[in-house]
């Protein structure tokens, strides 16, 4: 079973890559972050005619996230229990086979000293409740998408720069340990302890092409999916392509 995640940063901008990556790598489950599209907006017409099946919950100008699979999505969820009136369009949930599936674009957060900052410590914290509950009804669970939190020094271009700023602070990175706490595994992690590998690379300065970016999209993997884990790879030759988005596909290989 292949499964991946990609902040695509606008479906409407990047729907012919999508459709081409989709034909190229085949995966069993493709979800994507930063549709930026409200929900009547979605382009299913040119998912379904390639043969794919989809749900997604869809927002205007801003976040938005889908499931693309060649089998129906069953048990579709698209709100956090603890946060039920949240307007923001940010997680969708859904059986695909005998494997839940989480896919999840998390708050960025701005700066540690803004209000958006303590949004994404009550984001964080309802969805470590929610996967919790899930675990114990769903044992092959994989909850991946862009965490927009690099957990780790190994997972940023320059620990000096970056050390307690957005995206890589001490309080992110015990929320991203929380839900490893709950039985996750790092999917990439177990496969490529050491090595220094980025998901996202800045527009700004031609960080791409100096290699210069933090690996901030993730896939957690219950205890039985990790048992079944065989590869995990970071799709570099998409964000090479002209007019990309700013993330890398990250691509997980299970056997079935």
């Amino acid at each position: 079973m292949k499964i991946a995640t990609w902040n695509v940063n606008s479906l409407n901008v990047r729907l012919g890559q999508v459709c081409d990556w989709l034909a190229e790598q085949n995966p069993d489950v493709l979800v994507l972050q930063e549709l930026k599209l409200e929900q009547n907006k979605f382009p299913e017409a040119a998912f379904r005619l390639a043969g794919w099946q989809c749900a997604w919950s869809g927002q205007k100008t801003y976040n938005g996230v889908a499931l693309i699979s060649r089998f129906v999505p069953d048990e579709v969820q698209t709100v956090l229990p603890e946060m039920p009136d949240d307007s923001q369009r940010r997680v969708i949930a859904a059986t695909i086979g005998d494997v839940r599936v989480i896919n999840v674009y998390c708050v960025n957060g701005e700066s540690l000293n803004s209000e958006k900052f303590i949004y994404k410590q009550q984001w964080f914290a309802a969805l470590t409740q929610f996967v919790r509950e899930q675990l114990v009804r769903y044992p092959n669970l994989v909850l991946l998408g862009d965490f927009n939190i690099a957990p780790s020094d190994k997972d940023m271009y320059d620990s000096t720069r970056w050390h307690n700023k957005i995206l890589c602070s001490a309080q992110e990175r015990a929320w991203f340990q929380a839900l490893l706490d709950l039985g996750l595994s790092d999917a990439l992690r177990c496969v490529l302890p050491e090595e220094r590998v980025f998901t996202w690379w800045d527009y700004r300065g031609a960080m791409f092409q100096k290699g210069l970016g933090l690996r901030i999209d993730h896939i957690l993997v219950s205890a039985a999916m990790r048992e079944k884990l065989k590869s995990v790879q970071v799709d570099m030759q998409a964000r090479a392509h002209e007019r990309p988005s700013d993330h890398a596909p990250v691509i997980a290989q299970f056997a079935t």
